[in-house]
């Protein structure tokens, strides 16, 4: 059987979610297909050449460990190791940079600028975002008011008007198969989640973005808002490790999940016909 190096991070602390459960889900049904193996995100570098594929999972956000990540990624693409997901994501891979390109080219997105200069593309609010172009799980992210928010605009950080939405609805693929959608009715209980169907508008707001990123395989999923104006707004792509919230389907959502994933990971290592 083809050998995997599964990077995760079972002791991470993320808030509402249990990153170690999903992973020893997951991990215990790949193994049905894989010679796998688990290692921390600090270790993946050194291991990686023994094993055929590295699939990066619930590892963390990469600022707890960017040395380590940095050196991860430079070696994987000068050997060509296969790293799940193909390091070429535009997405949360390369930092945030994509909603300021997505948002000028006038995608469904949060107006987002990251320059005192621009400041006036933004809807006038009495309050923004602020966060850093580099960050994960709600990392150094501030709400501010409008007196404030020109202090701490940097090129290292992205500014957003602070929408009042109804709700958030996240959209997971698979490749480019839509697998499922979950959403959070009560907007100040984010991880609280439940089985969304999406509409036919819906699935095509949330296809552009992963039609827009260059991964071919793996798993992606498209964090959106809905604006107070019934619209969905892009929120975050995210392509790197993106949490599955696994624990919110029912046992037949999870499976048809775990048979949807080996499928890909197979034609990812050319084992099947792509």
């Amino acid at each position: 059987m083809p050998r995997i190096l599964y990077v995760t991070d079972l002791a991470y602390q993320a808030r509402g979610r249990r990153y170690c459960d999903e992973d020893i889900f997951l991990t215990s049904r790949l193994r049905e297909d894989f010679d796998l193996a688990l290692c921390g995100p600090r270790n993946a570098a050194a291991l990686m050449d023994a094993f055929d594929a590295v699939v990066v999972r619930n590892s963390g956000p990469v600022l707890t460990y960017q040395d380590a990540y940095d050196d991860f990624r430079e070696r994987a693409i000068s050997t060509g190791a296969r790293v799940y997901n193909p390091l070429s994501g535009r997405g949360d891979m390369a930092g945030k940079q994509y909603l300021l390109d997505l948002s000028a080219a006038g995608y469904p997105v949060i107006p987002t600028v990251d320059n005192v200069d621009d400041l006036h593309r933004l809807p006038e609010t009495d309050r923004y975002v602020v966060k850093p172009k580099l960050g994960a799980d709600s990392m150094g992210l501030e709400i501010v008011t409008g007196d404030r928010v020109r202090d701490l605009v940097a090129e290292d950080v992205l500014v957003q008007p602070c929408v009042d939405f109804a709700y958030e609805v996240s959209f997971y693929f698979v490749d480019h198969d839509f697998r499922y959608a979950l959403y959070a009715p009560h907007p100040d209980r984010r991880w609280q989640l439940e089985p969304y169907e999406p509409t036919d508008a819906d699935l095509e707001f949330a296809r552009r973005f992963v039609d827009w990123n260059t991964i071919d395989h793996g798993i992606q999923r498209v964090d959106a808002c809905r604006a107070p104006d019934g619209e969905l707004l892009l929120v975050e792509l995210e392509d790197l490790n993106p949490y599955l919230s696994l624990d919110a389907l029912g046992e037949e959502g999870r499976d048809a999940f775990v048979v949807a994933m080996k499928a890909s990971l197979h034609r990812f290592l050319d084992l099947i016909p792509a």
